[in-house]
């Protein structure tokens, strides 16, 4: 188009003509125009059009607006059942130049109404953060296990015993400064530190799916998909009289898949409770190989155990000396600031937990998942 100055001309003016109907465009959308154009083939109105709606046109509401100046300037404001054809000045090849201005809506099928898409809709359901799961209904339960879907929790960070070159730190990197200074011809040159490598926590939930905690189980079960879904160190198990280890069955992507292969495979849902017979099963046949090795060990159960207290007493003693913290979350708890044990259990445990949190409603589950990078 560089020696044709007729269809430049006719280019620029189109574009002072789209400025002048309140259309945002600017000296680099005309120069991107008269580029795009000249790359396609300027006697063609289609080349034309495409050009100009792809770098004259930055929103959807600005398409009719377009589009009218289109049809007005090569046409005269007029067209023959909206095909337009190259003016004459344009024109190379007229014949080949028809084409259908779109209209940027979904033309009818068939004299049919157009076909309405559904896409993602707010929920009617009001969703009250602070309300028991035991008094939620089932489309506000189903509405806070969407949400609970997309929270992540980040573990807390552990030093290790390796370190890190730094340019802060408390040890000087004395091997790194020797080796620049050599480089350097003997000059001295900076001062490099060594600092502690911090690694994330390892998670290990135990989750109580008995009859007692049915309200909860479900809930539970789609927090600790979450939190899996967050970070890699993390492993799940179930119990109820028998405990099941769940984590690869909630490493799938779409949570209710996951738990539905989860409740498959725990044969004792909604059962009994033998929380000392479980946690047994998870020191001597898990946590003594090392997964609860430095752990942060989440159990979320309400307390009401049915087997020996002698046999929770001692599992608990020795996963303390296994893992780095104990922490339980009984939905017994509610809201209160303190909690006191009102079962055998809880009061066996007590000595041995390091913290008690509620999870007996979507607050509570969103602000331990936010407390929980600052466990030490």
């Amino acid at each position: 188009m560089e020696g044709d100055a007729g269809p430049l001309r006719t280019l620029l003016d189109f574009s002072a003509f789209v400025r002048s109907h309140d259309l945002p465009v600017g000296t680099d959308d005309v120069m991107t125009f008269t580029t795009a154009a000249s790359r396609l083939d300027p006697s063609r109105l289609e080349d034309i059009y495409w050009a100009g709606r792809i770098t004259l046109v930055h929103g959807r509401a600005h398409i009719p607006i377009y589009n009218a100046c289109f049809t007005e300037y090569f046409l005269g404001g007029h067209s023959d059942d909206e095909r337009t054809t190259v003016p004459p000045e344009m024109s190379a090849r007229g014949a080949d130049s028809v084409f259908e201005i779109p209209s940027g809506e979904k033309p009818e099928e068939d004299g049919n109404e157009p076909e309405t898409r559904l896409g993602a809709q707010a929920s009617a359901v009001i969703v009250d953060r602070s309300k028991s799961f035991t008094e939620c209904t089932e489309e506000e339960l189903a509405s806070l296990r969407r949400i609970m879907a997309s929270m992540r929790s980040s573990p807390p960070l552990r030093r290790t015993r390796r370190h890190l070159r730094s340019k802060a730190g408390r040890r000087l990197d004395l091997r790194t400064m020797a080796r620049k200074t050599m480089r350097s011809h003997g000059e001295p040159g900076e001062l490099w530190w060594r600092q502690r490598r911090f690694r994330p926590r390892p998670i290990v939930l135990i989750l109580d799916i008995s009859g007692s905690m049915a309200d909860y189980s479900r809930n539970l079960l789609q927090f600790a998909h979450s939190t899996l879904a967050a970070t890699s160190r993390v492993e799940a198990f179930c119990f109820g009289t028998n405990l099941t280890r769940i984590t690869p069955s909630l490493r799938r992507r779409n949570p209710d898949e996951a738990l539905a292969i989860a409740g498959e495979e725990v044969v004792d849902w909604a059962g009994g409770t033998r929380i000392g017979a479980s946690l047994d099963t998870f020191v001597r046949r898990y946590a003594r190989r090392g997964i609860a090795r430095g752990a942060l060990v989440v159990i979320c159960s309400d307390g009401l155990d049915r087997g020996d207290p002698a046999l929770l007493d001692d599992a608990l003693e020795r996963l303390g000396r296994l893992c780095h913290r104990i922490i339980w979350m009984n939905p017994m708890m509610g809201d209160a600031p303190e909690f006191a044990p009102t079962s055998l259990g809880m009061s066996v445990a007590m000595p041995h937990i390091d913290a008690v949190w509620s999870g007996h409603n979507l607050a509570s589950l969103e602000k331990f998942a936010a407390d929980l990078p600052t466990i030490r």
